[in-house]
């Protein structure tokens, strides 16, 4: 008689700061905000600042592969993963 135990597998873990400042599209393309939102704005144009609400795609395959394993979890949920318990 034989008794087989099943290992759990762990879980990894979100590296919160990574997950809020990128997002997942439709397609699968991995992208970012721009800097330089938040304050110090007076003196730009108004055209410059409608640019900023853009979200641009990563570039280069290093910083994408670092992205991905820092959010593992990124593709599984819409936004963010506490907005399923959040109704």
């Amino acid at each position: 008689m034989e008794i087989v135990v099943a290992l759990k597998k762990y879980k990894l873990k979100t590296h919160k700061a990574t997950s809020k400042r990128f997002r997942l599209t439709g397609s699968g393309k991995l992208v970012r905000t721009k800097g330089g939102k938040s304050h110090f704005r007076r003196r730009t144009s108004a055209r410059t600042k409608r640019l900023f609400t853009e979200m641009i795609p990563v570039k280069g395959k290093g910083f994408q592969k670092r992205i991905r394993r820092l959010v593992p979890y990124l593709g599984k949920y819409k936004s963010n993963p506490n907005s399923r318990t959040a109704k």
